[in-house]
């Protein structure tokens, strides 16, 4: 297999540290598998850069997250070049980056969602559109980078300066209690369902990239019939969306009355984290699928959409 695929990680966004280690898991796994590889640490020359590379790669893997690497940018830059890559392409990626407009997708092909509300810069200050417990997060960013909950007992609800680090506009989202699970989708079939625990707070951005900062247990133990809705509608997002490859939802899960219980859909992406830690290679493992296997079908799966 003489394949050339370029890896691509790194960025200049927020969650850049974990790119890298997505982009170098990945590479060495490519090898290991006999494609010959190209790390790029991507920079706002990468259009030049790739046109550049001799050899023309044959696909480009897309180890990149957050803005400019999952919300169409990159893909976009990818697509003019006519260069295959993994992951899903511009409209999709775009569509699920922004939780507003995700959410009237999800909403029109009847998946449940939380209840939210665009809060704006010129809001700070001034009490939360939505009642308490809540939550506040970006409304453009991923790997929960950002998010804040307030909760019932709290006493002040107004909106700060701080929600609004990443961007003018912030989703309140009504908090769900009950537990956190995550579907992934690979091609046209759901993986598996995960619940996710952990031992403080709620799972944040450190508790996602933190050795010990969380529990994955797949499968889910939670009712059979709530498990394979969750299976459902994590495969009907990936289709709304146009997804293609890999995808992962990720629900709120509410049993705290009883089963079955009540599933919310938060957010689909389009860029799953591939580090040591992340959840679609825990679900591909769950499947029989080693890593060094879901990488290479991956690559084999990647396409322009144009």
């Amino acid at each position: 297999m003489n394949k050339h695929v370029v890896v691509l990680m790194g960025g200049w966004n927020s969650e850049r540290d974990v790119s890298l280690v997505s982009g170098r898991e990945c590479a060495d796994a490519l090898e290991a598998e006999g494609y010959k590889v190209t790390r790029i640490d991507v920079d706002r020359d990468i259009a030049r850069v790739l046109a550049d590379l001799d050899p023309r790669p044959d696909a480009v893997f897309n180890a990149l997250h957050g803005r400019w690497g999952e919300d169409g940018c990159i893909q976009g830059v990818l697509e003019i070049l006519g260069l295959p890559y993994t992951h899903s392409g511009p409209l999709a990626s775009a569509i699920a980056m922004n939780k507003e407009a995700a959410k009237h997708v999800f909403s029109a092909v009847g998946i449940p969602c939380a209840e939210g509300v665009i809060a704006r810069r010129d809001q700070i200050g001034q009490p939360s559109p939505l009642a308490r417990p809540f939550v506040v997060k970006p409304n453009k960013e991923g790997s929960s980078v950002g998010v804040r909950i307030v909760a019932q007992g709290d006493n002040d609800d107004r909106l700060i300066a701080d929600d609004f680090r990443y961007g003018d506009e912030v989703m309140v989202e009504t908090f769900i209690p009950g537990r956190e699970l995550t579907v992934a989708v690979m091609g046209d079939a759901p993986l598996a369902v995960t619940e996710i625990t952990t031992d403080e707070g709620f799972y944040d951005y450190r508790n996602k990239y933190t050795a010990g900062g969380s529990c994955h247990v797949v499968p889910a133990p939670i009712d059979a019939d709530a498990y394979a809705e969750a299976q459902d509608y994590a495969l009907r997002a990936h289709r709304a969306l146009g997804c293609r490859g890999v995808s992962r939802s990720d629900f709120r899960y509410d049993d705290t009355n009883g089963v079955p219980g009540r599933l919310y859909l938060l957010e689909v992406n389009t860029q799953p984290g591939m580090t040591p830690l992340s959840l679609v290679p825990e679900q591909a493992a769950h499947r029989g699928m080693d890593f060094g296997k879901l990488v290479s079908w991956m690559v084999e799966h990647a396409q322009c959409d144009a």
